[in-house]
């Protein structure tokens, strides 16, 4: 089985650490099998963070419907989106093979400073500026905060809270803008953190914080 799933580029290090895929809406804890630059090779926990628990059939076919995962291993200062290229039962363990996509290396400050993790994506929205509601694409999205790219410049202080909302998932609320820059491009990031939600859950979007991910 091991040697089916190294049966790829680059040198794969044997090795056993906890981690935290977001699985079906789920966070859940894993354990590496192996590690490459390119990717890794890991076990998936039947219970979730939250407690529920999963059949080893049943999340075998969750698993077999993911294209891509989040995932954070915190031993290895690793965080973001993984391919997945292969899945497979082992001694009624489900196996998934991952490729890095979207991956940060050094995350330990990054965590530890914001508390959770930031998601990479790029979702349209509107926010209440100056009087008038302007659009923005997110780039990034945690659960406590967004970063925001506006097409345009307009005066803002930090601290001003407004209101803002996401068109395709649903969410709207108050939001405290933190930092402003201004890129050589004119455009403008935004960094924001939630202030009023009506909607508790943000889609797609886990949390990973840094806790003990070591199977119960």
């Amino acid at each position: 089985m091991d040697h089916e799933f190294n049966d790829r580029p680059g040198l794969r290090k044997n090795l056993s650490t906890q981690g935290v895929v977001f699985l079906a809406g789920q966070e859940r804890p894993v354990t590496v099998r192996n590690l490459s630059i390119t990717g890794v090779l890991i076990e998936l926990n039947n219970i979730t963070r939250a407690g529920e628990h999963d059949s080893s059939q049943d999340l075998y076919e969750l698993a077999l419907d993911a294209l891509k995962v989040d995932i954070f291993l915190p031993d290895m200062r690793i965080a973001g989106e993984a391919d997945v290229v292969r899945v497979d039962m082992e001694n009624d363990k489900v196996l998934l093979a991952l490729e890095f996509n979207n991956i940060s290396h050094d995350v330990d400050n990054l965590l530890y400073k914001r508390k959770v993790y930031r998601k990479n994506m790029s979702v349209p929205g509107s926010i209440l500026l100056g009087g008038q509601y302007l659009d923005f694409d997110t780039v990034n999205v945690s659960v406590d905060g967004i970063m925001i790219e506006l097409k345009e410049t307009v005066r803002v202080e930090p601290g001003l809270v407004t209101v803002f909302e996401f068109h395709e998932l649903d969410l709207q609320g108050e939001a405290r803008i933190i930092w402003v820059d201004v890129l050589a491009t004119g455009q403008m990031l935004m960094g924001m953190q939630y202030v009023h939600m009506e909607k508790t859950v943000i889609p797609d979007v886990p949390q990973f914080e840094r806790i003990d991910v070591s199977p119960a």
